[in-house]
């Protein structure tokens, strides 16, 4: 059965009365990059595998595939902020490429597959790009709000030992701007993070001061 052209209820009872057999034609919608040896290993319960053996990229299934079936030109991200009056517009070819250059610059500061990234960002058009390139090496990302004080952004940090963490110089609401940098260096300490690298997005409506060693941009 294709997932996609069957009826709602017709899936709906499928993926209650056969989940297995439902989420293998589910997975059949997406590229493999080596296909599973099972759909489910239920061998270890409670430690139940979906799809054991198989390997695929989300990171590729999202943005590649379009840009190698033509669709490259489409629109494949709207950034619209009526906070700032901003809007942008990222074409499939070149939302890839942004990622392709940021998991490349992840690689370059070490993070590597299985590694973790905490993620301490505005919902900005660059948060998505890192979450992205974090799927294309198959690192992990953590995203933490935006915003948060500093003890509950440690406590993540401790809990996650990042190689990297993504930020950006503030968030912005309707009616301030929310310096993130002060609140990120106060949360870096209190984990007892602090030789862990960090990349800011430096907004233009507040720049953040960089410690020298540790941030860049």
């Amino acid at each position: 059965m294709n997932i996609l052209a069957a009826d709602y209820d017709t899936i709906y009872r499928q993926s209650i009365d056969k989940p297995e057999l439902f989420w293998e034609n589910a997975a059949g919608e997406v590229i493999w990059e080596k296909s599973w040896d099972v759909v489910l290993d239920s061998s270890r319960p409670p430690f139940f595998q979906w799809f054991k053996g198989g390997i695929l990229n989300t990171c590729w299934n999202s943005l590649d595939i379009h840009v190698e079936q033509g669709q490259g030109e489409r629109h494949a991200l709207i950034y619209d902020s009526p906070v700032t009056r901003t809007i942008r517009r990222y074409t499939y070819r070149e939302l890839r490429d942004l990622t392709a250059q940021c998991a490349g610059g992840m690689v370059k500061l070490g993070v590597k597959k299985g590694d973790r990234v905490v993620m301490y960002m505005p919902m900005i058009p660059e948060t998505v790009i890192a979450m992205l390139a974090c799927a294309r090496i198959g690192a992990i990302h953590s995203v933490v709000f935006g915003g948060f004080a500093p003890p509950e952004l440690a406590a993540r940090i401790r809990d996650a030992q990042p190689t990297l963490i993504l930020s950006a110089s503030c968030g912005i609401e309707v009616n301030r701007i929310i310096p993130y940098k002060p609140l990120l260096d106060e949360g870096i300490l209190l984990a007892g993070a602090d030789r862990v690298r960090c990349v800011i997005v430096q907004r233009p409506e507040q720049q953040a001061s960089l410690i020298p060693g540790r941030d860049m941009t």
